[in-house]
Formats: structure tokens, C-alpha cells, sequence
């Protein structure tokens, strides 16, 4: 099968950033709906028309993955209004509760960065934001997409991400 919009493909990967070190790799095949949300645009624009068994080699920069860097999506918020456990790494799924700087974006994830006596530093980038990437990926199997996947957007119930999923115990809310 030829991959086009939409369908599902089995691919696997290795992410670096443009230094050569490792981010992040993907060795089993994992399922990635083309045409939605899962994939990077590029990403998809490279696939097209292509089947299994292709691989490609991709340098993306920030536009082509995740942007670049914006100091204006780091803020400072009082240390009293997160729980004691607040740490380094715990991400918010939108601003915390009693935010005090007005006009947070409220679709940001924002990653705790620092931690001190008086204020947590919150990020509202994309982990990898600012950097350019090295991407090599290899498609295992393409298959039709089915109704509901289409329908959501995703093969999973979560969209994709190159960074690492928070756990469970690192996301507050």
C-alpha cells in the first residue's frame, strides 16, 4: 500500500539533536495516523507516496518541528500555590491553579524548570523548541486508517510527541 491521506504507518526511529546526541529512539515499530495529528508536517510530507520499506534521513529546524524558542512563555509564579512535592521535570496541563500573571496560554503544557523558596520558573515551550533536529525513520507496514482514528485525529488517544510523555505522578492536572 502507498501511503497517502488518510492511512496508518508502523515506524520506527532515531532522534537526534543537530550534535549527533541521542533524544530519543523508537525500536519497535509504534502506529502513527498520516493525515492527522501524530506527525510532525514534514514528517508526513516526506511518507507520501512512499511504502514499506522506505527510510529517510531528515534534518528538521525549529519551524519544521517545534518552533522556536519564546522567552515570553516562561513565567515566574508564587512557590504557595503548588503542592510541597513540586519538582524540576512535573508538567501542567495548562496554567496551575491561582497562576498569578495574567493571560497564560491556557492550551500550553507548561514544565516546571526551577524551584525556589519564593517562585517556581514555568515553560510553556515544547521541550525540544529552538532546536534542530536529525531524524531517521524507517516505515515497517502501512495499513488503511480506520473510521474512528480518522475521527480523532490520532491512532492513540493521545496525539504524538517526540518528548517523552509525563508519568503519571508528573502531571499535576
Amino acid at each position: 500500500m502507498i501511503i497517502a491521506s488518510p492511512c496508518v504507518v508502523s515506524l520506527t526511529w532515531r532522534l537526534e539533536d543537530a550534535q549527533g546526541q541521542l533524544i530519543d529512539e523508537l525500536d519497535t515499530p509504534m502506529e502513527f495516523l498520516v493525515g492527522g495529528e501524530d506527525l510532525l508536517p514534514k514528517v508526513e510530507q516526506t511518507l507520501l507516496d512512499q511504502a514499506a520499506g522506505f527510510e529517510a534521513n531528515l534534518h528538521l529546524e525549529p519551524e519544521h518541528a517545534f518552533g522556536d524558542y519564546d522567552a515570553d512563555l516562561v513565567f515566574f509564579e508564587p512557590r504557595d500555590i503548588f503542592p510541597a512535592e513540586v519538582s524540576p521535570g512535573m508538567q501542567f496541563d495548562g496554567p496551575p491553579e491561582g497562576a498569578s500573571t495574567p493571560d497564560l496560554p491556557r492550551e500550553a503544557i507548561y514544565t516546571v524548570t526551577e524551584v525556589y523558596d519564593q517562585h517556581v520558573v514555568l515553560d510553556g515551550n515544547h521541550p525540544l523548541a529552538g532546536l534542530a533536529l536529525r531524524l531517521s525513520l524507517k516505515v515497517h507496514d502501512v495499513r488503511a486508517a480506520l473510521e474512528e482514528e480518522v475521527a480523532q485525529g490520532s491512532v492513540s488517544s493521545l496525539p504524538f510527541s517526540l518528548a517523552p510523555s509525563p508519568g503519571p505522578d508528573d502531571t499535576l492536572h
